[in-house]
């Protein structure tokens, strides 16, 4: 692959950061993200933001087909010649929270590798772990801060590390900083690889239900957890402590202190209270 500053100016481009383009173009680091995905030709590998072509070109080398998915069309022209001798990569054109991904994958299993824009970083990932055909593995470049979110345990817990835990385990691997970018961030990265739970790791009857919960507890994140659910589920104060007490959690408690079990014990116990309010 030709040098990413290179390839832009030979189309006369220019990144834009409102659409967070900010390429890696460290040689290593790219290595290393595909390293993380364990790639085979047995592999179908959907990547999002493919930008001037520079990590599709790597995973076109090592599974058997990309799926690469880019929102500014400036650069179609630029894959579709950078990626010429990549019979087995796919250009589509636009916006992955808008595109359901068994459309572009199939019914069988896939992989996501990509360097993901910072200000929708959490959409995707809910977008790809909810959709009917999630991916078996994820390995996504985004900001460092929210790479912690991602892989924290109780005490630090959030709404997007409650969603991503329910759904796969995610290990941060290795951190980059804006250097390793062009034009380089003001914030540094992280490397996160997300692995599919075959089942989820909490008993969860309804998930739809277990996740209104579970938002409404951080809806109000610096309050009490009985205040936040009362509030975010329009129940009592004093049924929501109840509840609470019932599942052996601490009223006076806030959100990121609990565990995917306790959210599970919760969304338990308000099922029962808040179809007695019914």
């Amino acid at each position: 692959m030709t040098d990413v500053r290179q390839i832009l100016r030979r189309h006369g481009l220019e990144p834009r950061r409102e659409l967070g383009q900010h390429f890696l173009v460290d040689a290593r680091a790219l290595a290393r993200i595909v390293a993380a995905a364990e790639l085979t030709a047995d592999d179908a590998v959907l990547e999002i933001g493919a930008g001037v072509g520079n990590l599709t070109h790597r995973l076109a080398a090592s599974a058997g087909r990309v799926v690469a998915v880019e929102v500014d069309r400036r650069f179609l022209p630029v894959l579709e010649a950078e990626l010429a001798d990549r019979p087995n990569v796919h250009l589509v054109a636009g916006d992955i929270l808008a595109l359901d991904p068994s459309d572009l994958m199939g019914e069988g299993p896939y992989k996501v590798v990509a360097n993901l824009p910072y200000a929708i970083t959490s959409a995707v990932l809910r977008h790809l772990l909810e959709a009917r055909i999630p991916p078996q593995r994820m390995v996504v470049t985004v900001q460092r801060e929210v790479a912690e979110r991602i892989v924290a345990r109780g005490g630090r817990m959030s709404l997007l590390a409650v969603s991503v835990q329910f759904y796969g385990r995610p290990q941060l691997l290795f951190r980059l900083p804006p250097g390793a970018f062009y034009p380089p961030p003001e914030v540094e990265s992280a490397v996160v690889r997300i692995d599919r739970h075959l089942q989820p790791p909490v008993e969860v009857t309804d998930v739809g239900w277990f996740f209104q919960v579970v938002r409404a507890g951080f809806s109000q994140p610096r309050k009490q957890l009985s205040n936040s659910l009362a509030s975010g589920l329009g129940i009592s104060p004093g049924e929501a402590a109840s509840a609470l007490q019932e599942a052996g959690v601490d009223p006076r408690t806030r959100a990121e202190r609990l565990t995917l079990e306790d959210w599970a014990r919760l969304a338990r116990r308000f099922s029962r209270a808040t179809s007695k309010e019914g």
